[in-house]
Parts: C-alpha cells; sequence; structure tokens
C-alpha cells in the first residue's frame, strides 16, 4: 500500500476513535461535587460569563488541575463563573470535546494537541500553557522480558491510538530497527491499545507483556509484579518533556481572555502550591481521583508515580516540535506547519505580575 494511502487510513482511524468512545461515555464523565469549591459569597462573574467547562484526565500527570479542582483554586480565581469538570480518559476524545464546544479549555498531552491543531488547519486550538513534565514508564512482566531487546516480539500496551504515549512508543521501536504498522499496531513488536483502566487487569491476565504509559497506570502494573524497564524522561535532555499542556477554544480565547487568564492563574498558583507542598498536594489530587473513581491509590502506586512528575508552567514548546517530529516518523502524520500553535501571552502576563520568568514558545506562537 502506498505510504499516502497508509497515512490517510492511520488519521482516519484516529478521528474516528473519539467518536466511538463518546457514543459510548459522551464526551466525559463530570467530576463529582462535593463542596470543596463552593463559589464565594459575593462574587462576581468574569466576562460575564456563567460557567467555564474544563477538562483533563484521571492521571496524575493531569496533577495541576486534579489539585486545582479538589483545593478550589480555580473557583476562587473565577469568581462567581462556575467551574464545571469534566474528565477523560485519552486526548483524541478530549479534543473532539473542545472541537463541540463541550469543553472550553483542557489538560491534555502534547500528540493529541499536535493531532486537533494540524488537522483544523490551525483553526480550532491554541496551547496556553505548560503543566507537567515526565510520568511516563514502560513497564513489563520480568518473567518474559529482562533487557530493552527482548521487547521484541511481544505485546505492549499504550492508552489509544495516536496518543501521547503510542507515539513515544512507536517512535522508540522504530528507533530499535523494528517495523510496526501504526495502524493495526502489527509487527516486529504488537502494540495493543488498551485504556488505562484496564491495562493493569490485562498485564496481571498477562494478556499483555507490559505497557509504556502515563502515572498512576505505571506504578500500579509495578505494583502487580511489573518492573520499570525505561522511564521516557532518560531519552529527552535534561530529562524534561511535556506530557501535559492547556489549551484552549480560539474562540474562547477572543470572547472570553479575562476567564483565560483567570484559570492560568489558578494553574500558576496550583503548580507553586504542588511544589511548596508536594505531600499535601499529592493527597489532594488522590482525594480527588477517589471521588471521580470510588477508589483511592494506595501509597505503593501513588508515592513512585508522584516522585516521577515535575510540575512547571513552562510548556516545554521545543519537545512539543520533537513529538510532532516523531509522530511524523510514525507514519501517524504529515510534516505539520506548528506556527501559530501557541499563545502565551497571557500566561507571560499572569508570570509577570507573579514575579516569576516568563516562558518561551520556541519560535511557534501566534504572530
Amino acid at each position: 500500500m502506498p505510504a499516502s494511502s497508509a497515512l490517510r487510513r492511520s488519521l482516519a482511524a484516529i478521528a474516528a476513535l473519539p467518536l466511538l468512545t463518546l457514543a459510548a461515555c459522551g464526551y466525559g464523565s463530570e467530576a463529582k461535587d462535593d463542596g470543596a469549591a463552593k463559589v464565594a459569597a459575593g462574587a462576581k462573574k468574569i466576562d460575564g460569563l456563567d460557567t467555564v467547562k474544563i477538562g483533563y484526565f484521571g492521571n496524575l500527570t493531569h496533577g495541576t488541575a486534579l489539585v486545582g479542582m479538589e483545593k478550589g483554586f480555580f473557583q476562587k480565581e473565577l469568581g462567581a463563573t462556575e467551574v464545571e469538570p469534566a474528565v477523560f480518559n485519552a486526548g483524541p476524545s478530549e479534543i473532539e470535546a473542545l472541537n463541540s464546544g463541550s469543553i472550553d479549555i483542557g489538560w491534555i498531552g502534547p500528540s493529541p494537541a499536535i493531532n486537533g491543531y494540524t488537522k483544523s488547519a490551525g483553526k480550532n486550538l491554541r496551547i496556553i500553557g505548560g503543566s507537567a513534565s515526565g510520568g511516563v514508564k514502560l513497564v513489563v512482566n520480568p518473567d518474559k522480558i529482562k533487557s530493552l531487546k527482548d521487547v521484541k516480539g511481544k505485546r505492549i500496551a499504550t492508552p489509544q491510538l495516536g496518543n501521547t504515549q503510542d507515539v513515544a512508543f512507536l517512535n522508540w521501536a522504530a528507533d530499535q530497527g523494528w517495523k510496526v504498522d501504526p495502524q493495526s499496531g502489527k509487527g516486529d513488536v504488537t502494540v495493543v491499545r488498551s485504556d488505562n483502566k484496564v491495562t493493569p487487569d490485562a498485564f496481571k491476565a498477562g494478556s499483555i507483556d507490559g505497557a509504556w504509559v502515563p502515572e498512576p497506570t505505571a506504578s500500579k502494573l509495578v505494583a502487580e509484579g511489573g518492573k520499570v524497564l525505561l522511564d521516557e524522561s532518560t531519552l529527552w535532555p535534561d530529562k524534561k518533556f511535556v506530557i501535559t499542556n492547556i489549551i484552549v477554544r480560539q474562540e474562547f480565547l477572543q470572547k472570553h481572555p479575562k476567564v483565560v487568564e483567570a484559570v492560568l492563574k489558578a494553574s500558576v498558583t496550583t503548580n507553586k502550591w504542588i511544589n511548596a507542598n508536594p505531600d499535601a498536594a499529592k493527597e489532594a489530587a488522590n482525594k480527588l481521583l477517589e471521588k471521580e473513581t470510588g477508589k483511592a491509590l494506595p501509597a505503593e502506586v501513588l508515592d513512585p508515580a508522584w516522585k516521577s512528575i515535575r510540575f512547571t508552567d513552562d510548556p516545554l514548546a521545543s519537545t512539543l516540535n520533537t513529538e510532532a517530529e516523531h509522530a511524523v516518523k510514525a507514519g501517524l502524520l504529515e510534516k505539520p506547519d506548528l506556527k501559530g500553535i501557541y499563545d502565551l501571552a497571557p500566561l507571560n502576563k499572569v508570570l509577570k505580575a507573579e514575579g516569576e520568568p516568563t516562558v518561551d514558545d520556541a519560535g511557534l506562537g501566534v504572530k
């Protein structure tokens, strides 16, 4: 099959996945409200807006959103404009929700952000800030895989076709000289696209031999007897790479800049609080996960997972460009033009007001 046809099939598959997910369970489950972030008496709406719809994942790599929601930092900055949260499993479905207007702002991985931006010809989203680096590992069954070369011929899970970890694993496999069809996942190593919620059970049952996954799924696999074979951060300069961005609908940014600025201020406040209070922040994130899933993470999962993530306002823009190159290399994306994907002016305004250093868009900002 010609490469262009395979690419179209891959992109079509990526586009279809969120639609399948949405048909099954809607755009995202609404987070439960226990009154932790009530609107303060006498508070006023920002930009006259009743609500702002914010999406994120139930992953610790989205710890800024988890902690900020649990501690009420977002609601405090938004006054009487109520926060309406929605929880997603993977990026493509969140991009679909953003496109439809079901959410306004979201925490998301770089690959879905890149796909969403390029597939809309740069018209549907902007990256407006960073959130986290790291927190992704290749965890394997040590009885079946004892070294990196042993991964060849095995079944390795990733969360979803075209998501950030899927692209990272396909790129790493290519660097080993292995060939894998990006759409089917078949080749010198078999890529199994598996929901993070079911991956630990699949690992325990032996239907997969390992997984390239974010936290806390990686540490859940370790708790089931898995071994960390590779920490993705070791593959990057200074061990830093973007794992979570903040994105916004361009229309929303244009119509409600003060709301966007308030959300960014809350994000900066949250990251500062997380880094100053790591143990309390870890517990806050776990508390919200318990509300959303009905089960808190045990210490043997929570502690190592949290330690592997760095929370930062810096979007680490240069690494996003590298991740786009990885998607091209994997055959999931044509070479993209990412100029304009960032608008960091609102974030830098907040950072300056807080006396913090500003961040750079690596030449990919709006003109």
